[in-house]
C-alpha cells in the first residue's frame, strides 16, 4: 500500500495510489498526519484506517504533478515540529566498494581514518540480536520541515554552497504518540542532498554540509520494507541524461539494521516529543560527486526504486548573492 499527499483547497489531502495514473483520495482532514494520529489513538493499523475513509472517486495523478500540487507524503502543520535527521556510513555499497572497504578494515587500527573506524563499527556490531542495542552510527541534523522540498519542486542551493549533490537513499517517516512512543508511518525514497566539497575539505565540516534542503516521496510505502532494493539515480541536464548509476539499499545491503538506526535516534528524549514528525534518512553508497560530476542550475535529480512507485524528481535552483544578515545587539 502506498500513499501520496497533495494540496486540495490549500490543505493537505492524503490519497491511496491505485496505479501510475490514478490515486483515490482519503476523506479525512489533515492528510497523512491525521491518519497516523487516528490509527495511534484508536489502536488500529494504518491500513485499516485508510480503508475506512477511502473516497469513491479517482484523481488523475499526472494532473496533480502538472498543477504543482504534490506535497511530501508526510508533513506537520507547523514545520518546527518536523525534525529532519539522518545517518551516514551505513551501506556496504556495490561489491567492488564493499570489497575495498573490507580490505581497508583489515588494516592496523592506527592506520584507519575516523570514517573507516565508524564503518568498521557498523560492520562488526550494527545488526544486534533482537532487543539489544548495537553499534552507534554516525548521526547528523538537517533542519526542520522548512528544509523539505516537495517532490517535483526545485531544491534551493544557497549562494555560499560549494557543491550541490544528490544522495539517493531511504527515509523513515515517523509520528510521536501522546505517550512519547515513536510510530513508524512508512518509508519513502529520499534525496538527502549535501555539499560534498565542504564535507571533503574537512570532515569536521560535515555538520555544515548537511544544512541544506532535501526531498522525499512522492509516495509513502506502508508495511514491511523489502530487505533488498535496487534503484537508479540519475541527473538530467537539458533533457538528456548527464549521469546515471544503479544503487542498492535495504537491510541486506547495509551494515546496520533499521531497528538499530531507529534505536540510536529515538533513545534521546528530545526526539520523543508528543505530536512531532520525524524524517530520518538511512544513508547511501552512490554519489555522482564520486564520479566527478558538478551540478548546475536547472539540473534535475531523478531517484527511482520500483517498489516505491513513481520516482522522486527535483530540479536544482541556484541562489545568487550572499545575504548580509548581521546580528544586532538589544
Amino acid at each position: 500500500m502506498r500513499l501520496i499527499q497533495y494540496l486540495e483547497e490549500g490543505q493537505p489531502r492524503a490519497a491511496l495510489v491505485e496505479s501510475d495514473d490514478a490515486v483515490r483520495p482519503i476523506r479525512l482532514a489533515g492528510g497523512t498526519y491525521a491518519l497516523a494520529r487516528l490509527a495511534i489513538a484508536s489502536g488500529q493499523s494504518l491500513s485499516a484506517v485508510i480503508e475506512m475513509h477511502l473516497d469513491d472517486e479517482l484523481v488523475d495523478y499526472q494532473q496533480l504533478i502538472d498543477e504543482c500540487r504534490l506535497l511530501p507524503p508526510l508533513t506537520h502543520a507547523d514545520p518546527a515540529h518536523c525534525l529532519v535527521t539522518g545517518t551516514g556510513l551505513t551501506h556496504l555499497g556495490s561489491a567492488d566498494i564493499r570489497s575495498a572497504m573490507h580490505a581497508k578494515a583489515q588494516a592496523d587500527e592506527s592506520e584507519l581514518t575516523d570514517s573507516m573506524r565508524m564503518f568498521k563499527l557498523g560492520v562488526e556490531g550494527g545488526k544486534p540480536a533482537a532487543g539489544e542495542a548495537g553499534a552507534q552510527p554516525e548521526w547528523f541534523y538537517k533542519g526542520d520541515g522548512d528544509c523539505v522540498a516537495a517532490p517535483e519542486a526545485p531544491i534551493p542551493v544557497p549562494a555560499f554552497a560549494e557543491d550541490a549533490g544528490e544522495e539517493p537513499e531511504l527515509a523513515g517517516l515517523y509520528v510521536i504518540g501522546d505517550d512519547g512512543r515513536p510510530w513508524r508511518v512508512g518509508y519513502a525514497i529520499g534525496n538527502e542532498f549535501s555539499d560534498h566539497v565542504t564535507e571533503r575539505f574537512n570532515y569536521l565540516w560535515l555538520a555544515h554540509s548537511k544544512l541544506r534542503h532535501c526531498s522525499f516521496g512522492p509516495e509513502l510505502l506502508i508495511g514491511e520494507l523489502p530487505e533488498h532494493l535496487e534503484g537508479t539515480s540519475r541527473i538530467v541536464r537539458d533533457g538528456k541524461t548527464l549521469w546515471e548509476k544503479p544503487f542498492l539499499t535495504g537491510e541486506v545491503n547495509m551494515a546496520h539494521s533499521l531497528t538499530n538506526l531507529e534505536h540510536h535516534h529515538f533513545k534521546y528524549p528530545g526526539f520523543r516529543r508528543p505530536g512531532d514528525v520525524h524524517v530520518h534518512f538511512f544513508g547511501t553508497a552512490t554519489l555522482s560527486f564520486a564520479d566527478g560530476i558538478q551540478t548546475c542550475n536547472g539540473d534535475c535529480f531523478e531517484i527511482a526504486l520500483p517498489a516505491f512507485g513513481r520516482p522522486l524528481r527535483n530540479p536544482l535552483s541556484f541562489e545568487y548573492g550572499v545575504i548580509d544578515m548581521p546580528v544586532h545587539s538589544l
